[in-house]
């Protein structure tokens, strides 16, 4: 995983979190939502970068 993809999902995720937080803090349903599904996204691409990084370091490519 380069590092440009590790701060952009880090990035997503803590985005994610702050509109959940608004939006739980607001009464915003649809802003929390957003938010939960943003953390979602971001982490579901850092899982597929690990795989990525352990098939790497199997096959040394």
């Amino acid at each position: 995983m380069g590092i440009g993809d590790k701060i952009g999902n880090k990035t997503q995720e803590s985005i994610g979190k702050a509109k959940e937080g608004i939006g739980e803090a607001t009464g915003n349903e649809r802003l929390e939502a957003e938010g939960a599904k943003d953390q979602a996204v971001a982490r579901a691409k850092q899982a597929g970068e690990h795989v990525k990084d352990a098939a790497k370091d199997i096959t040394g490519h």
